[in-house]
């Protein structure tokens, strides 16, 4: 069911405790993409960062080791930005506006085009929330309204990314994670991937690969929640 050109980098944060922005995931990163120039899409902005300083910050942790970023607002023609890149990288922060702007801009359909053709495209957070089917997984709030919640569906299945597991020792009484996700389910029927911080996804001639040291929890409706170890997942997993 996976288009065997897609090239997919779906990771679950850009930071980890203790250490500095994509640096626990660098050495894949650079395996992956194989390309010196990355195009980044900022509009995700976490807490209201400008896109301006968002893309520094991937500057800042990529160009050392020969990959050139350039922000997705910085061209005329956005969409002829993407057409061209080698690569695109969609950063974490809000996912409802990040898919908000993403239509606005009439992105949602280049994007899926463009890597359809197989242009290697890498999220973290938000940004992997928007290879799933929807954004009804997300984390965040809904500050701004997109004009759908479809996501770039490049998976058929939706992703939890920060999934956390409830605290033993909280004497937090509110919904857990996993409570949420049931919700969910009572009204939508897709699988979804919690992926713990650390934990990440790659996807190359139609195999999904888990990586990172922790496993992911598989929710699907009207089933109990299942644990994956690292490895591929076989298509009765996620289906």
């Amino acid at each position: 069911m996976i288009n065997p050109n897609y090239r997919l980098l779906v990771i679950s944060t850009s930071t980890i405790h203790g250490s500095g922005y994509l640096e626990y995931i660098r050495e894949e990163i650079l395996d992956f993409l194989q390309t010196d120039e990355l195009l980044f899409i900022p509009f995700a902005r976490p807490s209201g960062i400008s896109h301006d300083d968002y893309t520094q910050s991937v500057k800042d942790a990529l160009n050392p080791f020969g990959i050139k970023v350039s922000g997705v607002h910085s061209y005329d023609d956005p969409k002829e930005a993407v057409n061209n890149a080698k690569a695109i990288f969609i950063g974490g922060g809000n996912t409802f506006l990040l898919l908000k702007t993403l239509y606005e801009l009439g992105l949602v359909e280049v994007l899926r085009e463009v890597v359809a053709n197989g242009t290697p495209y890498m999220g973290s957070s938000a940004g992997s929330n928007m290879t799933g089917l929807t954004i009804g997984t997300t984390n965040d709030m809904p500050i701004v309204y997109p004009p759908s919640f479809d996501a770039l569906q490049f998976l058929p299945f939706n992703i939890n990314p920060h999934y956390l597991d409830p605290d033993p020792n909280s004497t937090h009484k509110g919904e857990t994670r996993e409570t949420r996700i049931n919700e969910f389910h009572k009204f939508n029927e897709q699988t979804v991937i919690g992926l713990r911080e650390g934990s990440w996804l790659r996807v190359e001639n139609s195999t999904i690969e888990l990586k990172g040291n922790l496993t992911a929890r598989i929710f699907k409706p009207n089933q109990e929640p299942v644990e994956v170890e690292s490895g591929i997942l076989s298509e009765e997993i996620y289906i």
